[in-house]
């Protein structure tokens, strides 16, 4: 505002317009035209203390009441339709002027009504400084400019995106650079920023990026965390709050900060070539360390001074173990009752055939859930293609019996039965080509002793190794069906040991076309 007192004030001293107009800041004829007016008034220096500057304006230089009598634009409506494509403040003063003709109001010109629109902006401008505490939050952040690492072999340039972690109370940053943005590297990312920090606090502001935000189950008010972030933020004891989109006020630590780090670490990296991430990153720390160590330029401390001093004792402890990276999938149980992860196949409870199941992978497991529920858990295998992890439990009872079919478990079956059935036994399991061909002739002779008994099997036995050092399981069978017909003992030769009756019907050599003698 014009200093109109002060003005007055060096004109009654026999200051001149020229040296009046370079002491008060202002032009000559700005000074010319108040004492002038002065003059008009007859204003005379001293003024009354309740003569402010504001005072004078207001009676010196009355506002103009004409734009007061025209009809203001609606701030809201304006304000809504310039969010929209193609919608200007030219389009909407023609529009305004439109609806001023039709209800006989006058309109404000073009230039007064884009003057008070700025006006009405600059209102909802105000900010807030938010105090921080030391050791009470965490913002993270990509950086939006990446750096550059160079194949030594074909000259190719790959991209190198920035993380940023920043300390809100002490501004002490952590940078690191990764070959792309997805969520193992930044889970990889917040593992290597804690033990960096040495601690971590109880909240994290991040970014609204996919690797954070899964934004299918998200809306603006109830921002969802993707499963993984969701675990890892568990695992550290540490609440993540998702800035909004497009909202980076929400973090504004680690936005100034993302500008510094782009000043004193990329841009100040631009003239070296790096060939491998390794290389650039440990450029990056020695850039970082400098930067942390640097002091403010309106404080009489470093980042790292007030981090170590004030913030670094009051974060919580780490974890004994750092966060182990994992990835979850959905998959579905097939009717052999697995499923299939990166070719590999791995069992599941025979019940949830058909269902979805959701999978959560890491370097050493392969874990299964259904409805949060953990139902099976396996070493992750490597290596060939088509390997089967299969847990005995998870198999119908049918198909757990098939898998005890083995020579050893048959041939201990037939030892505690007897020698001769244990003799038979392997008898029928070296018989065929391959030892898996008689596994049903030894489940016969199973169910032969549950049939007859181990002592009525282990004797048939016994007399079907007179007949055969290889007898078969049908021989076997034949031989107690005989003896359950014909209860006697059976000779050598199958007959009975009953005595034959003396009379009978003999035919002599004759009959079967024998020469007489």
């Amino acid at each position: 505002m014009t200093k109109y007192r002060e003005i007055l004030r060096l004109k009654s001293l026999g200051f001149s317009e020229r040296n009046i107009a370079t002491s008060c800041g202002v032009s000559r004829n700005t000074v010319a035209k108040v004492t002038k007016r002065a003059d008009e008034l007859q204003l005379r220096w001293p003024l009354d203390f309740a003569m402010t500057d504001n005072v004078l304006d207001n009676l010196m230089f009355p506002k103009d009441k004409s734009a007061s009598n025209k009809r203001m634009p609606d701030y809201d409506y304006i304000r809504k339709e310039l969010l929209r494509n193609g919608v200007n403040k030219k389009l909407l003063w023609v529009e305004y002027c439109e609806e001023c003709r039709m209800s006989g109001d006058e309109p404000l010109m073009y230039s007064q009504f884009c003057y008070y629109i700025q006006k009405d902006e600059e209102k909802r401008r105000a900010t807030m400084h938010i105090p921080r505490n030391p050791g009470e939050q965490i913002e993270v952040d990509w950086a939006g400019d990446p750096a550059h690492i160079i194949d030594p072999d074909t000259g190719e340039i790959t991209d190198a995106w920035i993380f940023v972690g920043v300390l809100t109370y002490s501004q002490y940053a952590y940078v690191e650079a990764f070959i792309n943005e997805r969520t193992d590297n930044w889970i990889k990312a917040h593992n290597h920023m804690f033990q960096f920090f040495g601690g971590v606090t109880p909240m994290l502001v991040s970014d609204n990026c996919t690797t954070a935000i899964n934004h299918r189950k998200s809306d603006w008010y109830t921002p969802a965390l993707n499963t993984t972030y969701h675990e890892m933020a568990e695992h550290y004891n540490v609440a993540i709050l998702p800035a909004r989109v497009r909202r980076p006020k929400d973090k504004p630590n680690v936005e100034g900060s993302v500008g510094k780090i782009s000043t004193w670490i990329t841009a100040a990296l631009r003239n070296e070539q790096f060939f491998s991430l390794a290389e650039l990153n440990a450029a990056i720390r020695e850039k970082l360390d400098a930067y942390n160590a640097r002091k403010f330029q309106k404080k009489e401390c470093s980042r790292l001074s007030l981090f170590l001093g004030e913030e670094m004792p009051l974060l919580a402890p780490l974890p004994a173990t750092p966060f182990e990276l994992c990835e979850w999938k959905q998959a579905t149980v097939q009717f052999n009752y697995h499923i299939a992860v990166d070719k590999m196949y791995y069992s599941v409870p025979f019940q949830y055939i058909k269902e979805k199941v959701d999978v959560r992978i890491t370097e050493t497991t392969i874990e299964i859930f259904i409805n949060h529920s953990r139902i099976a858990s396996h070493r992750h295998l490597y290596g060939r293609p088509g390997q089967y992890s299969t847990v005995t439990e998870h198999m119908p009872a049918d198909h757990q019996k098939y898998l005890e079919w083995n020579g050893d478990r048959f041939r201990r079956w037939a030892d505690l039965i007897g020698i001769n059935t244990s003799k038979v036994v392997d008898a029928i399991l070296t018989s065929g080509r391959v030892e898996q061909q008689s596994y049903r002739s030894c489940m016969g002779l199973l169910k032969l002793a549950e049939k007859y008994s181990p002592a009525k099997l282990e004797a048939v036995c016994e007399k079907a190794l007179t007949f055969s050092s290889k007898p078969s399981y049908k021989s076997i069978k034949n031989l107690l069906v005989s003896m359950k017909d014909n209860p006697k003992p059976l000779m050598t030769d199958g007959s009975s040991t009953e005595n034959t009756k003396p009379c009978g019907i003999t035919r002599g050599a004759r009959y079967y076309g024998g020469r007489k003698s």
